[in-house]
């Protein structure tokens, strides 16, 4: 077995093992099944049967992560989107009126030109025109943006008030104190290189709080998957394609770019993918995965699939290969029928991943330019924006759209390649169309 996995996957050129990678995957579907659940809640506002959008989130997920692993052969976990999902569902539907068959219909035909672009390079091309600094910028606004999410998953920083958006959580809570427990734990055990220190944290916590009370057990464990029917092949391309939808489309077409690059580029990073050009080698192969991906979640019934930043954690774990991704995938079509069990991992267990992967994604802060403002001020709004608004999109695109215009203002207009401009005006569109 070990022999067929060395040649499907070539473990040993990865420096890595058979058992170091599941551990891998177990550790990124741990901190990423919450999609199981959160997904389906939030289509469900746009009118989505919440079972039949559960299904169809964990096929999609299913079959990403799997063709990720297989054909890719990169550590990457995929899913829906969060961000992509909430503007369909409170955005497209619920403010501008339209059907979530109709925007299911925008995020086909935004896969379908992805995949396209990808087939003719055109992705690449605007990919590797980014300056390094940006690329620094991404690896830095997602550690935060993780961090965030952490923070806020285990009530450690809550929702503040009008003039004070957010404060500190309530320290009396046992979850919230199980959480700060995790986040010392998890760390001291990394700490003294113990192997599988992030799932080990997560099973400790999580048993800690099924013990104190702090985490209701499930009611179940095993049930039948709901039919995914009611949304499978249900999309509206004819109504996508319209003038008054240009605008939604533009929306997820550059979201889905932006955070699929951010993404590639921070998890590669921690996992030392990337060349001495700060380019992840045969890109072209992640990124068909996630345009197919796409493609498909939309026909199943599904909002945006592409890469998740969660997969830091099991890159972090030690997954190198593509048998991370297939491992994930396994345990996503598991959970078609254990979803009561893996849905009942507390916040308070996996929060503390996050948290601990944002902090460690802090490091290219030391490689930043900052004697340079023109680099500095598009680095800058990338790494705010995206935290501060809770929208990797938003910040990326700020720093496509600011970098070539400070640069030129600058007297440095020279340094700013051809790629640069064309980001930078899909950017200003972005901008200009997006239903705020």
């Amino acid at each position: 077995m070990d022999g067929i996995l060395e040649r499907m996957f070539r473990l040993k050129a990865h420096g890595t093992t058979p058992m170091r990678e599941v551990v891998a995957g177990l550790t990124t579907f741990a901190t990423m099944s919450y999609i199981i659940v959160v997904n389906p809640k939030i289509l469900e506002a746009a009118g989505m049967p919440f079972g039949a959008a559960m299904t169809a989130t964990i096929l999609s997920a299913f079959f990403g992560s799997l063709a990720m692993g297989l054909y890719a052969n990169r550590p990457f976990a995929l899913a829906p989107y969060m961000g992509e999902n909430a503007f369909i569902a409170f955005t497209v539907v619920k403010v501008l009126g339209y059907s979530w068959q109709t925007a299911l219909g925008a995020v086909f035909v935004g896969g379908v030109l992805f995949t396209f672009f990808t087939l003719f390079g055109v992705r690449r091309w605007l990919i590797e025109s980014i300056p390094r600094s940006l690329k620094l910028s991404f690896i830095v606004g997602i550690g935060l943006f993780l961090t965030f999410i952490g923070l806020n998953t285990v009530g450690l920083v809550t929702m503040g008030v009008p003039g004070a958006p957010v404060k500190f959580g309530n320290i009396a809570d046992p979850s919230v104190l199980l959480a700060v427990a995790g986040v010392v734990l998890i760390t001291v055990l990394m700490a003294r290189r113990v192997p599988g220190a992030l799932i080990l944290g997560i099973l400790i916590v999580s048993a800690a709080a099924y013990a104190l009370g702090a985490a209701p057990l499930p009611d179940r464990l095993v049930g039948a998957p709901p039919s995914p029917g009611p949304v499978f092949l249900q999309l509206d391309i004819p109504g996508a394609l319209t003038w008054g939808f240009f605008s939604v489309i533009l929306t997820i077409f550059v979201m889905d770019f932006v955070d699929t690059m951010g993404s590639l580029y921070a998890v590669s990073f921690r996992g030392g993918l990337l060349d001495e050009n700060d380019d992840l080698p045969n890109i072209e192969r992640p990124l068909l995965v996630d345009a197919l991906a796409t493609v498909v979640g939309a026909l199943l019934g599904t909002t945006t699939t592409g890469v998740y930043i969660e997969s830091g954690t099991g890159i972090e774990a030690g997954g190198r290969t593509g048998l991370t991704a297939v491992t994930t995938a396994l345990l996503f079509l598991l959970a078609l029928f254990l979803a009561p069990l893996f849905v009942a991992v507390p916040h308070c267990a996996y929060g503390p991943c996050l948290i601990i992967v944002g902090m460690l994604m802090m490091r290219p802060f030391s490689e930043m330019e900052f004697d340079d403002l023109t680099e500095v001020l598009p680095t800058f709004l990338v790494v705010i924006l995206m935290s501060f608004t809770y929208n990797l999109g938003i910040g990326m695109t700020a720093g496509f759209a600011s970098y070539p215009i400070v640069k030129t203002l600058g007297g440095k207009g020279r340094e700013v390649n051809a790629g640069m401009w064309v980001l930078c005006a899909v950017s200003v569109l972005f901008f200009a169309f997006y239903p705020h």
